[in-house]
């Protein structure tokens, strides 16, 4: 093979096949590393943008899903072409020029093939009736399958999984999301027979029939059996035997796609391909022909083709490297593997099989309770080799960076299951691969925590969603991020930054554990809270914090009984402050839906107080400009005319923002509008550890925007998906699916679970979509606690909304009420009566009052004819 490590001097082309992971990751290291100088074309034989097929599972059971992988703007670079859509089907190597099925010829000089792997196909009768599992095309016809043959055979669907490997259980989970009867057939005697020994593998097969899985072992499939209608009745198997079905999915493996060499290889025989497939490739990614390099699941390296992700961003990476005139070579296959099933936690990593000579295996197994674990080492039992974990996969994280290490402590102390306490500290060497995802190492995440790695500016990083958008750890299959954290903690304190999780100086309790203390004491004030568990008089921090958690588990008044002086500047003022030092009033209109009769009221109140009108992102109108001591004026109008506060100004429910749903929208499957006013109406005055912002839409194509939202709904035609997690913000995210096709009373059961959770476990300040991330097994923990209630607190947590709900008090109807109250709203407090005539506004182009410039102020001064606001609300 020749050695390929110039650079070009003149613009010179790139052709990629395939449009997968690998050539994603290719394109985008390309694109990191700089593309002056280089023309690169994507032929993508699929109609979408690149996605991940790590989580394909997420499409089969959210069509709607967005697996995307990168930001699309990155193909927008004129260096850059993506062709969608187009099907490679021969190279000639003589010319350097690739067809396609559309008739298409594209030069280049250097090729890359990363055509990934098509799903095995069942050598049996009736195979033409089975679905695979490998493109969202597939999914996407499971999913749709299921949906129908519910309906038409008017029972749960029959889905039988054939092959108990890492995609075929994954395939099965998605099924049972989907409301099917799960079955599993493997032909090995026990599941992940790959990646998992016998006691394993038996132990995962305990945890799977837990969960309602039918598992049939040690038979393969003869025949698809089929009715004289073409439909799926059952699985004939080898043993004589038929497993009832109605659907069957074959997860039996992947064949590489090597079709191109094969065609090339027919006369000329440049390639080398391996016995069970693929092109043979050298350590750099080369294959036997100058300019033509292979990448991901085609490749074969040292006799073997692997479908995993780290590998194959690790190939695209190092050729990458190679064409601008590095010297990066392939290590090897990293076969750690974690399966994605909730509820049931698996992991491999190195060898497991204690393959190595004199090895030695130390082994926790709990038959009972489905937990298996073992360690594999040297013979000195010093040097980590391998492992497996099945019920208890927590020290998967810590040791697997480790791999080929001296371990710190004697083998058995990491064996967490078998009850030893705590895992002893590991200290990561600055080579060891964190994240194999994306190979980054352990000191390239110190790196980046002291700024001196590659962030922007190489300022420190001090958050884990910050480090992560850096350095791209934990951003794929996510196993590495508990580690991460970790890491990120343990650097922190090492730069003297003291992680704590005290909530100040003044109180040494978390949030978390605050919330709980007040909460089982039932405090109601800050300075019985102060007297036992702080010191000294509190701060900016532990006051609005205290006062928030006291509104959470008390609905009084919020600023009575002495509370109004903990709050920040807003709750103080029940309004928003703007930068001019006026105040912005926003009124309730719960899921955007408002009478004629009400918008006249907010036109005539914006009118007569000369306030700037702008309708906002979740469908409230904004009135900006008021005058502290204007507020109750303008609030007693809008009070009287049926309003209440919208609470824009606290860490609590803004709004839920809805479409018209099947009131009047042809598309719409559900009445989006009255479920986003009965969600906004249980949970307005709501306070929480910051803003929560809802959206309900009436169909799948999301007018409303629901899962950019704290809490999502998406209306089908058999109920309601719940989405969580989702924020804008400086790090936006998209909300995850919880539950699918809930009806009306399941919905709000869950969602107040989530809240009340939320609002009892995070941190100050901390967004549901961080919160979500930064805990322990991420969605499927919030899944397991509000959904399956594996904590046994969802009664207290319905229990906690619905006090809350009873409660519920209009904060500034209540304000009203009460002469005292409104003595705060005074600009100058030994003057009551004087207005504050330092703000000024004058009117812009198009009609809208602003505030005067310094300028405009002083011809105001001089008598200038401007029209301006004076400070008398009742004049013009």
């Amino acid at each position: 093979m020749t050695e390929q490590t110039s650079r070009p001097e003149a613009p010179h082309r790139i052709v990629v096949v395939g449009g997968g992971p690998a050539a994603h990751r290719f394109a985008e290291a390309m694109h990191t590393r700089g593309l002056d100088g280089w023309q690169l074309t994507v032929l993508a034989e699929e109609a979408h943008l690149p996605y991940d097929r790590v989580a394909l599972s997420k499409a089969l059971t959210d069509k709607d899903v967005d697996l995307t992988l990168g930001h699309a703007s990155m193909w927008e670079h004129p260096a850059l072409t993506l062709q969608t859509g187009e099907r490679a089907v021969s190279i000639d190597t003589e010319a350097k020029t690739v067809s396609t099925a559309a008739g298409s010829t594209y030069a280049y000089d250097h090729l890359v093939v990363a055509t990934g792997s098509d799903a095995a196909r069942l050598p049996i009768p009736g195979a033409e009736h089975t679905h695979v599992y490998r493109t969202l095309e597939d999914v996407w016809a499971i999913n749709q399958a299921i949906a129908d043959l519910t309906v038409k055979l008017g029972r749960q669907v029959n889905a039988v999984t054939i092959g108990g490997g890492l995609l075929g259980l994954e395939s099965a989970a998605g099924t049972e999301q989907l409301g099917a009867n799960p079955i599993v057939i493997n032909g090995s005697q026990w599941l992940m027979s790959t990646q998992l020994d016998q006691g394993a593998g038996q132990a995962l097969g305990r945890l799977i029939e837990a969960k309602g899985f039918t598992f049939h072992a040690g038979v393969y499939p003869a025949e698809v059996v089929t009715d004289d209608g073409g439909q799926v009745t059952g699985v004939l198997m080898a043993d004589g035997r038929t497993v009832a079905a109605d659907l069957v999915v074959a997860a039996i493996g992947v064949r590489p796609r090597d079709e191109l060499f094969r065609a090339a290889d027919a006369e000329a025989q440049q390639f080398s391909l391996g016995p069970r497939g693929g092109v043979v490739i050298n350590d750099y990614c080369a294959t036997e022909v100058d300019g033509i390099w292979a990448i991901g699941e085609v490749a074969n390296f040292e006799g073997m083709c692997l479908g995993l992700v780290a590998p194959a961003n690790t190939m695209a990476e190092i050729v990458a490297d190679r064409l601008h005139g590095g010297a990066a070579t392939f290590p090897g296959f990293d076969t750690a593997t974690k399966l994605k099933l909730s509820g049931v936690d698996v992991a491999s990593f190195g060898d497991a099989f204690a393959r190595t000579e004199h090895s030695l295996e130390i082994v926790y197994a709990d038959p009972a309770r489905g937990v298996y674990q073992k360690i594999v080492t040297t013979d000195d039992a010093k040097t980590l080799l391998g492992g497996i974990f099945v019920g208890d996969a927590t020290p998967y994280t810590a040791l697997r960076p480790m791999l080929g290490r001296e371990l710190s402590a004697e083998p058995g102390a990491y064996l967490s299951a078998a009850g030893g306490g705590e895992a002893p500290d590991t200290e990561l060497p600055d080579d060891a691969t964190l994240c194999s995802c994306n190979n980054v190492s352990a000191g390239s995440i110190r790196d980046a925590v002291n700024g001196c790695g590659t962030c922007d500016g190489n300022a420190p990083v001090r958050e884990l969603g910050e480090l992560k958008g850096c350095t791209r750890a934990g951003t794929q299959c996510g196993s590495c991020v508990p580690m991460l954290k970790k890491l990120l903690e343990t650097e922190l304190t090492k730069s003297g930054v003291e992680v704590s999780k005290a909530l100040c100086e003044h109180i040494e309790l978390s949030r978390q554990e605050l919330f709980e203390t007040i909460r089982v004491l039932e405090l109601s004030s800050f300075e019985e809270i102060m007297a036992r568990y702080g010191t000294g008089a509190g701060c900016d921090i532990c006051k609005p914090t205290i006062a928030n958690i006291l509104a959470s588990q008390n609905s009084a008044y919020v600023l009575g009984a002495g509370r109004g002086t903990l709050q920040d500047t807003n709750d103080r003022a029940l309004a928003n402050m703007q930068k001019d030092g006026t105040y912005s009033v926003v009124p309730r209109i719960a899921g955007g839906e408002i009478t004629p009769k009400k918008l006249g009221v907010i036109a005539a109140v914006a009118e007569k107080y000369n306030l700037y009108t702008k309708i906002t992102g979740g469908q409230r109108i904004d009135m900006f400009g008021a005058r502290l001591e204007e507020l109750p004026e303008i609030w007693k109008e809008l009070v009287d005319a049926g309003f209440e506060s919208g609470q824009a100004y606290g860490k609590s429910l803004r709004t839920v923002k809805s479409c018209v749903g099947s009131t009047w929208c042809r598309f719409g499957v559900q009445d989006s509008v009255a479920m986003a006013i009965a969600l906004e109406l249980r949970y307005r005055g709501l306070r929480s550890p910051h803003k929560l912002k809802m959206g309900v839409s009436g169909c799948a194509r999301e007018c409303a925007e629901a899962r950019g939202k704290d809490v999502g709904v998406i209306a089908t035609a058999d109920g309601w998906n719940l989405y969580v997690g989702g924020n804008g913000g400086a790090t936006p995210a998209h909300a995850e699916l919880l539950a699918k096709d809930l009806d009306d009373e399941t919905l709000i059961k869950y969602i107040d679970r989530y809240f009340m959770y939320y609002i009892r476990t995070a941190d100050r300040l901390q967004r549901t979509a961080r919160w979500q991330e930064e805990l322990d097994g991420g969605i499927r923990h919030v899944e397991d606690v509000v959904v399956n209630d594996s904590l046994g607190i969802a009664a207290d947590l319905e229990a906690a909304m619905a006090k809350h709900v009873d409660t519920y008090q209009d904060e500034w109807a209540d304000t009203l009420k009460d002469p005292e109250r409104l003595r705060r709203f005074r600009s100058f407090v030994n003057a009551p009566d004087q207005k504050d005539d330092s703000i000024t506004f004058v009117p812009d182009e198009r009609g809208q009052m602003r505030p005067a410039t310094a300028q405009e102020k002083a011809r105001v001064l001089i008598g200038s004819s401007i029209p301006v606001r004076s400070s008398n609300a009742s004049e013009g």
